[in-house]
């Protein structure tokens, strides 16, 4: 497989997002994402001014757990890290030549062209690579996710279930 390396030689795309909390599409995107990189990195972003649900280390624990074993499995380095400033920042931190997004339908699509195009003013050494979500997860969102959670409802189709647990026990306290 060829692509854009870095200058160690490594093949590094970065998967940025707030992954709150991580879902199936996630973790659908991340398994064809292993595939095409020698070392992912999940960027969680941190913004002042936003709170999300769980902390910062609560999602990157969350989202080893769900992708270790696909990046393991496919023979692909992982690594979490969090980030407050640009992506294409965040990537070029990391050493990444590749930034991976996620699209699930022609909104994402759109919205999705116009951030690349953006970053690749930004930053014409990192490429942008589009995964289509699988059919069975384009309807699940994180925000979702968490309204169906905090109304009680089962959202063990929507994450993986250490996720489904933890929104579970979440929301109890709530």
């Amino acid at each position: 497989m060829t692509g854009p390396t870095s200058p160690t030689g490594q093949r590094i795309a970065l998967f940025a997002g707030s992954f709150d909390p991580i879902t199936n599409g996630h973790v659908d995107v991340v398994g064809k994402a292993v595939h095409l990189a020698d070392r992912l990195v999940i960027a969680v972003g941190v913004h002042p001014g936003k709170t999300p649900l769980f902390s910062a280390d609560d999602r990157l624990a969350m989202i080893a757990e769900a992708c270790a074993p696909l990046a393991r499995a496919a023979g692909c380095e992982l690594s979490c890290i969090t980030f407050a400033e640009l992506v294409v920042d965040a990537a070029r931190r990391a050493g990444a030549t590749m930034l991976v997004r996620g699209v699930r339908d022609a909104t994402d699509f759109d919205y999705e062209m116009q951030m690349a195009g953006m970053n690749a003013v930004m930053a014409p050494q990192i490429q942008t690579v589009f995964l289509p979500a699988a059919s069975a997860v384009r309807p699940i969102t994180a925000t979702l996710v968490r309204q169906i959670a905090s109304m009680g409802g089962d959202v063990s189709g929507f994450v993986p279930a250490p996720v489904a647990a933890r929104l579970k026990k979440k929301f109890v306290k709530i």
